[in-house]
């Protein structure tokens, strides 16, 4: 028996993470069962642990601390099958980046003097025609005198040149804004948009980087671009900028052979004189390619200390991935577009044949409107926004001849884009590049019905719109990580894609934003100055408790406890939180002996998004139940989470809170164990989290399943509860109801936005209405939630604390369904085929994992590993 896919602390080979402790995994091939695990950890080439032969069948191990910085590590692992016969050795590789004290160089500000730039004038500001509208607007409506532009900045180049002797080689970099960087005019790694999204004012991360193929024996010379990235843009619907502070900075070190040979400092020289004369996260890039390749304006630049923390890459990159072709349109009122075929989140190449001075703009949005003409307007709001909207633009100025332009510093939400220009396109080619962080795609399911094929499609597509270094709700006008957003998704996010390290690096932004009090923020890191209501609105049930939802997914889904481990302050500190506002509730609010546990009071989201519901009465009583059962579930949850960390007396003491806030949900919110109510969250939430006695249970679900079929099998649930749905009506055998559900046409319903040619999930049911016309934005991938319900309801493959079980809820509606997992112990896949009344199902299941199998006719047995086919009638 073999180990493949070996990682560490969920990481293939990382370059530059943290030291610490280290939790070690792979998969298990050519056996059938594991019975035992030996794994040898050297650092720098020295043993530091060695675990002997372990009896186990565990697939992952946690490892003793590797310290220190720069340590070259290695481990191996060899499995014992089950005939107690030892296999290969397979070995995995890791590198820790430095340590806080290990930094030499400076921070180095390149923009030291106003310098005036030739040639500006043929820059369009990308962001000055929306802001002009706006202030004329105000202006007329009496609400104030303009103020002044604050024009969006070109790029600064650093450089500096240093000798030294061929080794090997290392750069360790970061930076306040976006770098890109050059070795003797090599392009250093793939990554774009580092070093990634951060809370900047707090901490930032640096890469490291294997230079040295790059290194000359002789003088060198590194070159770095800096963009304004997350840390100065404008962020979110909001339009603010400076968030982390007005001047960019970059940190580096390149050491040969663990001796630094270049640091930043202040021999460096900077110039703002490069071809990107604009650019910004949201509002896009200008380019002008007349100032490639012959740099001037350089001047000296300001350098100082700043204690900012600075940790290792403990994270996927984020890269550019799939590319789309455009196809050039005309839309009916006669504007030429680009029709990229697919909705993503990333940037458009361009390559073309032009005179010097020719420009090139692109307009990027989602949508065509219900005319067919390009349109932006979905995700805009303009009064808002302190830019009068978000621009989404790329111009080229042209130089003579060839033109090749790709952005460095942006990124946004488009399938299509609005081509303005004054250049022979003849020969022009377009290119999108989807890029999100390199998370493979785990989940597949394919099935009968082709609009449900697409759904799926879709919702990989807004998983990989939206998972850009942290989660975002959509890649144009907010790009907010949202607490709510992740709890809802996390468990179908983590079967779509390899999510785990994006969800942790997003987790330790959430634990840096967290209120002293214990509120949540609800979105991690910020992107917009916090407005009056924001922190009020911090306190909300069910976004807050993302901070136990989603370290809880992590931990069973991997088995890793540091994940609790590490958040485990941030849940106890949430849950105080919460269970707090039950204590402050009075009698006038609530009497009995409940009463302390019953949240009342303070303001929730609430269901949020409930078809015929408006926000404002979305938070608003009677719609009081939600933080009551959250603080049920929760509380549940973090007993689990308390005693997987050995801290019995917690989990006693959260245990006995979650009993109790459950007989406070039956006093306060039924009665006597039945639900009044016309919405079906109500319903959906309070099975979905136990909340009521079994036979209670059944009576609910078969109201809920009435209310569905009243309300011509569309659903009127909300956020919170909809990926519950379909699950909670095929757990009470109201199979038949959750498909139609499921296949429902019209809105709100998942195949809606499908029979609208959606090549995403939309933000709302009716994100293109019945008249063409688009609303909100059309890529945000909560709502895809329901694939975890094709996985692990109709093909019902649930694997969790390293057990599986498969119970599939076939259904004739669909004809067939196939779902396949790669999990972390190796490709799951469930399926079942309908031939008239009878059904074949056929299963894999992986190496060192049985299933425990149940099947709707009541047949239960146990799958060893391999290839199986089951036949009924």
């Amino acid at each position: 028996m073999r180990a493949i896919n070996l990682k560490t602390n969920h990481l293939t080979a990382p370059l530059g993470m943290d030291a610490g402790p280290l939790f070690l995994s792979w998969q298990c091939v050519d056996g059938v069962r594991q019975t035992a695990y030996e794994i040898e950890l050297t650092a720098n080439g020295e043993t530091v642990w060695h675990s002997g032969k372990v009896q186990s069948a565990a697939v992952h191990a946690d490892a003793p601390t590797v310290g220190g910085s720069r340590v070259r590590g290695c481990w191996r692992v060899r499995l014992w099958d089950e005939n107690d016969t030892p296999g290969a050795w397979s070995e995995a590789h890791f590198e820790t980046g430095l340590a806080q004290s290990d930094w030499q160089g400076e921070w180095v500000d390149p923009e030291t003097e106003e310098i005036d730039i030739p040639g500006d004038d043929a820059v369009n500001a990308f962001a000055r025609p929306n802001w002009e509208r706006k202030q004329a607007e105000k202006e007329a409506a009496g609400k104030g005198a303009a103020e002044p532009y604050k024009p969006h900045r070109p790029a600064s180049y650093l450089r500096k040149t240093f000798t030294a002797a061929k080794g090997e080689a290392r750069l360790y970099i970061t930076a306040k804004g976006l770098y890109a960087v050059w070795l003797n005019g090599v392009r250093v790694g793939d990554m774009v948009l580092a070093p990634g999204s951060f809370t900047g004012n707090k901490h930032l991360a640096a890469q490291t980087y294997d230079v040295t193929q790059h290194l000359r024996d002789s003088e060198n010379e590194l070159l770095v671009a800096l963009g304004d990235g997350w840390h100065r843009s404008t962020g979110g619907v909001d339009g603010d900028r400076d968030l982390f502070g007005d001047t960019l900075g970059v940190l580096f070190q390149l050491e040969v052979d663990g001796q630094a040979v270049c640091v930043s400092d202040g021999s460096m020289q900077a110039t703002q004189c490069g071809p990107i004369r604009q650019n910004d996260m949201q509002q896009g890039e200008v380019y002008d390619a007349r100032f490639e390749g012959n740099l001037t304006g350089w001047h000296g630049v300001r350098v100082y200390r700043d204690d900012l923390p600075i940790t290792g890459m403990n994270t996927v990159p984020i890269l550019e991935h799939e590319a789309f072709p455009g196809k050039l349109l005309q839309t009916p009122n006669g504007e030429t577009v680009l029709d990229f075929g697919q909705n993503i989140a990333g940037y458009v190449e361009m390559a073309l044949t032009a005179r010097a001075g020719q420009k090139v703009k692109l307009t990027c949005g989602e949508a065509l409107d219900e005319n067919g003409n390009f349109t932006q307007e979905n995700f805009q709001d303009r009064a808002r926004h302190k830019e009068g909207g978000t621009a989404q633009m790329l111009e080229l100025v042209c130089k003579e001849g060839k033109n090749h332009f790709k952005p460095h510093f942006t990124i946004m939400g488009f399938r299509y884009a609005k081509v303005e220009t004054d250049a022979d396109l003849t020969d022009a080619a377009f290119t999108a590049h989807a890029v999100y962080s390199d998370m493979a795609v785990t989940g597949k399911f394919t099935c009968g019905n082709d609009a449900v094929n697409q759904l799926v499609k879709n919702s990989i597509w807004s998983q990989k719109g939206n998972f850009c270094d942290i989660p975002t709700d959509c890649p144009t006008r907010e790009r907010a990580g949202w607490t709510g957003d992740m709890g809802v998704f996390i468990e179908t996010g983590l079967t779509l894609m390899d999510c785990y390290p994006v969800a942790e690096k997003w987790l330790a932004e959430c634990r840096l934003n967290q209120y002293p009090d214990g509120r949540m923020a609800n979105i991690a890191p910020p992107n917009a100055r916090p407005g009056y209501m924001t922190p009020m609105l911090c306190m909300s049930a069910g976004w807050g408790d993302a901070a136990i939802l989603v370290p809880y997914a992590l931990y069973k889904r991997t088995g890793d406890r540091k994940i609790l481990a590490d958040n485990y302050e941030m849940m106890q500190r949430w849950y105080g939180f919460l269970l707090g506002r039950a204590q402050q509730t009075t009698d006038e609010q609530q009497g009995g002996d409940y009463a302390k546990f019953t949240v009342l009071n303070g303001m929730d989201y609430g269901e949020w998004c409930e078809p015929g519901i408006t926000p404002m009465q979305a938070m608003m009583n009677p719609r009081k139940s939600v933080g009551t059962a959250y603080l049920a579930y929760s509380g549940r949850l973090l007993a689990e989470v308390a005693d997987a960390l050995g801290k019995a007396d917690d989990a006693a003491n959260y245990r006995g809170t979650a009993a109790n806030a459950v007989k406070a949900y039956r006093t306060a919110f039924t009665e006597n164990g039945i639900i009044k109510s016309d919405r079906q969250c109500e319903y959906v939430r309070a099975i979905a989290f136990a909340l009521l006695g079994e036979d209670e249970s059944k009576a609910a679900a078969a109201t809920l399943n009435q209310m569905v079929i009243e309300n011509g099998c569309h659903l009127n649930t909300g956020f919170l509860s909809t990926p519950f749905l379909c699950d909670v009506l095929a757990k009470y055998g109201y199979t038949d109801t959750a498909y139609k559900l499921l296949l429902q046409p019209d809105a709100p319903g998942w195949l809606y936005e499908v029979g609208k040619g959606a090549t995403t999930v939309w933000e709302t049911w009716t994100g293109i209405d019945e008249n063409g016309k688009p609303h909100e934005s059309l890529n945000h991938y909560s709502y895809g939630a329901i694939c975890g319900w094709l996985f692990g309801g109709v093909c019902g493959i649930r694997y969790a604390d390293g057990t599986l079980t498969i119970v599939p809820t076939p259904d004739k509606s669909l004809g067939w369904a196939k779902a396949a997992y790669d999990s972390p112990a190796g490709r799951i896949v469930s399926g079942w085929r309908y031939d008239g009344d009878a059904v074949t199902y056929e299963f894999e299941i992986p190496a060192n994992l049985a299933a425990d199998v149940t099947l709707p006719d009541g047949r239960k047995f146990t799958l060893a590993p391999g290839k199986h086919t089951v036949y009924t009638v």
